[in-house]
């Protein structure tokens, strides 16, 4: 099958950026440390992403100029444009699926002159220093994620080939839908778990290479 004929979705922290940017705005600007039992309560599965976020989020301190500063200094996959722009010479436009929230992803890839890309998040808005967030994505029946990853792939890749790009638990599910994988981290570790076949990498720079050969496009075979 030629690479023109997938849907390709991303992931955003930790895939597309080389920082996980919302962990790094819970530690920096939270003026207390009741963020740690949430985290802690979301890795132990007791709550879901979307309880985590806002008990986390209700902690951080910082006004939108502050807030715009420090993500104007967030660096992303040196390999990303490269891979952007291979993707769109195929005539795919590939789509973020993220449990970040989407102002702020659309300003960090304006900071790096990246525009035009479909983003799937949750809402933020500043009243003063304290964030109000909202989940248009969630799934009600489901208390795993802010934003249903799963549902947006379905919805958007429905009848295509799939190809997913991720790293995180909040990419499981969609992970587990699609066609080829790419996985690191926590994402891989779970998908081994499943025997679901996935792509390991690094960088993106693994996954240009393997995009751009069609004996990796295979069923997503382990590499």
């Amino acid at each position: 099958m030629k690479i023109k004929e997938y849907k390709v979705f991303f992931d955003f922290d930790n895939t597309i950026t080389l920082v996980d940017t919302l962990d790094d705005i819970i530690e920096r600007f939270s003026v207390n440390q009741d963020w740690v039992k949430f985290e802690q309560d979301w890795k132990k599965g007791k709550i879901g992403s979307r309880e985590c976020l806002k008990g986390q989020l209700h902690c951080v301190r910082i006004t939108r100029a502050d807030l715009l500063r420090y993500l104007a200094k967030i660096k992303l996959d040196k390999h990303f444009k490269a891979l952007l722009l291979f993707l769109r010479k195929q005539g795919i436009k590939p789509v973020i699926l993220s449990d970040n929230f989407s102002p702020l992803i659309r300003f960090i890839l304006r900071s790096h002159g990246i525009r035009g890309l479909k983003i799937y998040a949750n809402g933020i808005k500043f009243l003063g220093d304290r964030l109000k967030l909202s989940f248009p994505y969630q799934n009600v029946s489901c208390f795993r994620c802010g934003h249903c990853k799963k549902n947006n792939l379905l919805k958007t890749g429905f009848r295509d080939k799939i190809i997913y790009i991720g790293d995180g638990l909040s990419d499981v599910c969609p992970a587990c839908e699609a066609d080829i994988v790419f996985a690191k981290a926590s994402l891989a570790k779970q998908l081994k778990k499943r025997n679901k076949r996935y792509i390991a990498f690094k960088n993106l720079g693994k996954v240009l290479t393997c995009l751009k050969k069609p004996a990796y496009r295979q069923a997503g075979r382990i590499r």
